[in-house]
This record gives C-alpha cells, structure tokens and sequence, in this order.
C-alpha cells in the first residue's frame, strides 16, 4: 500500500502575484474644464474630477459619463457689481428720463465694498477735492455731476447709514428705489417697444439689472 504525499507551496510561492500595469490611452478623448467651458482634448487632465451626490442613481451616473456639468451660483459681490455697473450707466445715458437723483442714495447701498474703501479712501478723498475745485472755478458737464454728488455723499455719510449696506432694511431701500425708477421709466417711456428701441435699450437694461438685484438679495 502506497503512502500518498501532499507539498505544499514554500512562503515564496505563497507571495501575490503582480498583475501588470496598465498604460493609459494617451489618445482616447477626455474633458477638461476651463472657465465654465467644457473643451475636448487628446490627454488626460489629471486636476479634472467629476463629483456625483450620494442620492444619484447608476443611470444618471451612466448618462452624465463623458459629459462634465458646470454651475457655480452667483456671488453677492458679483450681484453688488451688476448694480453698481447699472447705476452708473443710468448717470451718464441719455436714454431715460428718470429721475437720477435716486441713483446716488442707490448706489451708495448697492456698491461692492471694495468701490466704498477706494471713495473713502486717499484716492477718493483727493478725487473729490480736485473735482470740488474745478466745479468752483469751470463748468462741468451734467453727466458728471452725479457720479461727483455720489462719491461727496458716500464720504460724508454717516457710518450709521453706511451700516445699511448689506442689511434687509437697506435691501428693501434699495429695492423700493429701483422699483421707482422702473416704474418712472416705463411709464413715461410710453410702450415697452419703445423702451427697447436703439436709443432707450440700454438704459431699459440698466433699469431691469438695477431692479432684479435686491430682489435677489431678498431671496
């Protein structure tokens, strides 16, 4: 009768197998994201990651694969810019015939706060003070006053209504203001096809941005 025999495999043996590395396809297409842009390119972008949320199902992962979605909401200091932006245009176009006295109280509510320290500050102080003096002694024209009573005002105002900004109360001043001016504009601008003809377009957009902001402030 034969003895049967078991071997069985020495530590060396025992040791994981390497499996091969796998070289990436250098000329399989891939996406890279640039400024919101989705560009096709021939290489891997090694700093590109797509992110789903953990309530996404297996089909929309499957679907949204090969396409990169960008959203990125927009910032109150970028809202702050389009109202700024849209003031001083309301001061210096000719389109309207809105009251633009409101602009100023408006602006100073509405402007980002990097506009406010550069006012308040030596550049802005000195800006005043020589366009002070030129108004004394030469005549400057309409266009240019408001922006000047808008930079007087936001210098000698006190920090009690400067510390308006931001807040719901002056939100809703600001929202009161535009809504005036929105109404003055359309109502004696006489049609809203007239209010987008070539010479009125861009104040109407001006108005419209100057309108939606505290609104979405209020949100």
């Amino acid at each position: 009768m034969s003895l049967l025999q078991f071997a069985f495999p020495s530590a060396s043996f025992a040791a994981p197998i390497p499996h091969p590395k796998r070289k990436p396809n250098a000329t399989s297409p891939t996406f890279s994201l640039l400024n919101g842009i989705t560009a096709r390119s021939g290489r891997p972008d090694p700093l590109l990651r797509v992110v789903f949320p953990s309530w996404s199902s297996r089909r929309q992962r499957r679907q949204c694969r090969g396409v990169v979605c960008y959203s990125a909401p927009v910032s109150p200091q970028t809202l702050q810019w389009v109202s700024a932006v849209s003031a001083a245009v309301l001061m210096l176009v000719k389109g309207t015939t809105i009251q633009k006295s409101f602009l100023v109280p408006l602006f100073a509510l509405q402007a980002p706060a990097s506009v406010i320290s550069w006012i308040k500050g030596e550049y802005g102080t000195w800006t005043v003070f020589l366009a002070l003096l030129l108004r004394l002694f030469y005549f400057i024209p309409g266009e240019l006053v408001l922006p000047f009573l808008t930079m007087l005002l936001v210098i000698v105002a006190p920090y009690q209504t400067m510390n308006l900004r931001g807040t719901q109360a002056g939100t809703i001043m600001s929202l009161a203001i535009a809504g005036f001016l929105a109404y003055q504009h359309f109502s004696r601008i006489g049609s809203l096809r007239r209010a987008f003809d070539q010479g009125s377009i861009v104040a109407t957009l001006a108005v419209i941005f100057t309108s939606i902001v505290p609104c979405l402030f209020l949100l």
